[in-house]
């Protein structure tokens, strides 16, 4: 019988919940997150606006070199541009990056992109030109976004169950919020854009002993039907928590099901069936959702009234509160109640944006920073639902594709604000209908809270309204003899036991 989630978190639990393995991992695995908080919003103060004339006098004798004012005047419309350009990278990462880890492992991926993403960000810095410099920005962002999906699905799959809510919810999102609070500081401090630049590329350095202590994830092994491989991981992680191992872990695998688990997934695998197409469907329009009202919050703070280092701190800041309350309602309510009510508090919040006095600034930037709060909530949320819903052959495509479709919010973000150039309240007014209709959406996908995390497709939750057909047949991986028998053993809501948090 292949394995399920709730096979493997019962097999591993003689580890323990916290032992000095998986503080390893936690740590690091969150400190590897640490550059991408400033590596994607960084364009804020690039590409920050200075103080400039837009017609220079015919006698005025002045040479002007490439610096921020290619992005002015006649060429405003190139800021926008450039940050569209970064996040047409993120989603061919997302697609790529995805099927890469789930095919060749999530560690591989990991530390190739992180490679990537410090490597480009560094060549950034001797950019000629603005054309360059974008696509150079453009390779930056298939490795931001490809290590990031790799460490939080790293992360979930090798830590216990309860330590995973507080990783996927609260750890990696809180070094994300640690390295964006670090952007405005070195901003203010360096206002050399290629000084900035290279300062912000230096950290990627140090995290290359981290392959001699992050591990690859015994669940994926398990997958690929490499028993010896993840046995070896779980041993030295029992050795290292002093604790005693079991004579045999993980059952060898019988012949029939071995081809089973070699079978290769691909991103078609998400809309298969009638369940898994309409999960892919709804989480695809929510992450979409939140990648538009999160990115163009973040890019607006630039615009707002007062200092641009300032606001910026206020909007990196105030994801901290944001994570915590995330990370508490996810561990004690149900996840369709936690994403439905951040998505839907922060739509609401953006639409009240457009019924305040223009001379009362300061409410309309403390409701922006309460909308950027719900959509900051909501994003931690449905990482860590998305991850839970799909089985771990298809987890790392499927957050990528998930991620892919965001895109299209990410990349449509800053002409969001652009908008605000012609009425000023129209990206509020856009992005709080959004959300709340999103968060409506929410309340269709099945609900994960108590459950363990899947290892087929077989074994997913099913969406309240496929129920019915999904359970008059099973997905056919292969034609190995035999699947019919263990049809009705791989149905979720019949064979799956609560997972206690």
């Amino acid at each position: 019988m292949k394995m399920q989630g709730s096979d493997y978190d019962d097999r591993t639990v003689f580890l323990g919940e916290w032992g000095p393995f998986q503080q390893i991992v936690f740590f690091l695995l969150c400190c590897s997150i640490i550059p991408n908080g400033f590596t994607g919003l960084s364009i804020v103060f690039m590409g920050d606006t200075p103080s400039h004339h837009c017609h220079i006098p015919a006698h005025y004798n002045i040479t002007v070199q490439w610096r921020n004012w290619d992005l002015v005047c006649a060429d405003d419309w190139k800021t926008p541009m450039t940050s569209s350009i970064f996040f047409c990278g993120v989603l061919t990462g997302s697609f790529v990056s995805g099927q890469m880890s789930d095919r060749f492992g999530r560690k591989m991926v990991l530390f190739s992109t992180m490679a990537i993403q410090t490597i480009f960000t560094l060549i950034q810095v001797f950019s000629p030109s603005w054309l360059w410099f974008c696509a150079f920005y453009f390779v930056v962002g298939m490795g931001q976004i490809s290590n990031y999906v790799a460490a939080f699905i790293l992360g979930m799959e090798i830590l216990s169950p309860s330590i995973r809510v507080l990783f996927g919810t609260l750890g990696v999102c809180l070094f994300f919020a640690l390295g964006y609070m670090l952007l405005p500081l070195a901003a203010y401090l360096i206002r050399d854009w290629r000084m900035l630049q290279l300062a912000l590329t230096l950290p990627g350095f140090l995290y290359v002993p981290l392959w001699w202590f992050i591990p690859e994830s015994p669940r994926w092994l398990l997958s690929q039907g490499r028993v010896q491989e993840a046995e070896a991981i779980v041993r030295d992680a029992a050795r290292r928590n002093g604790v005693a191992a079991p004579e045999v872990i993980f059952e060898r695998t019988q012949p029939g099901n071995q081809a089973e688990k070699m079978q290769s997934h691909n991103i078609c695998d998400l809309v298969r069936t009638d369940n898994i197409r309409c999960i892919t469907i709804v989480l695809c329009l929510v992450w979409t959702t939140l990648s538009i009202g999160y990115f163009a919050l973040s890019l607006n703070t630039a615009n707002l009234h007062g200092d641009s280092y300032l606001n910026c701190f206020l909007s990196a800041a105030i994801e901290l509160p944001a994570y915590t309350i995330a990370w508490l309602m996810y561990r004690y309510w149900p996840r369709r109640m936690c994403l439905f009510s951040t998505l839907f508090q922060g739509g609401v919040v953006l639409l009240l944006i457009h019924l305040i006095p223009q001379n009362m600034i300061g409410i309309a930037i403390t409701l922006e920073m309460l909308g950027k709060f719900g959509v900051t909530a909501a994003f931690a949320i449905v990482y860590a639902v998305t991850a839970e819903l799909y089985p771990t052959v298809l987890r790392n495509t499927a957050l990528g594709a998930c991620s892919m479709a965001s895109r299209v919010g990410s990349i449509s973000a800053p002409y969001f604000i652009y908008l605000g150039n012609f009425y000023q309240s129209l990206p509020y007014i856009l992005m709080g209908t959004l959300s709340v209709l999103s968060g409506l959406l929410s309340l269709l996908l099945p609900e994960s809270l108590g459950m363990p995390l899947p290892d087929s497709i077989n074994h997913m939750q099913t969406i309240p309204c496929c129920k019915r057909s999904e359970r008059s047949k099973t997905y056919n991986f292969t034609s190995v003899k035999g699947d019919e028998d263990h049809s009705d053993e791989t149905m979720v809501d019949s064979t799956i036991s609560g997972l206690k948090q």
